[in-house]
């Protein structure tokens, strides 16, 4: 019984680490993937270092959207899902 009072509150400590910090940085994980899966020719997007532009192209890991400076290829996990469904709320 000493040992389990002693270990009591790092367990608490894990255990609202897990709901506060882990957890939801999980779930942010997998709604970007699903975002990037998603992504179709023709979307309006803007990136997390803030160029807006469409999509014109897909790849396996990798877009082509076009800005209007050009045509630049990307990661798809620099399209920021935040700033997109911002911008396509708008629109």
């Amino acid at each position: 019984m000493g040992q389990f009072t002693q270990f009591a509150p790092f367990l608490l400590m894990f255990v609202v680490i897990y709901f506060f910090m882990i957890r939801p940085q999980q779930k942010r994980a997998k709604n970007e993937k699903e975002f990037e899966s998603s992504l179709k020719v023709g979307d309006k997007i803007i990136t997390k270092s803030g160029f807006h532009g469409k999509v014109v192209e897909l790849a396996e890991t990798t877009v082509v959207i076009e800005t209007m400076s050009g045509k630049l290829k990307l990661e798809r996990s620099a399209i920021s899902l935040e700033l997109s469904s911002a911008l396509n709320k708008k629109a």
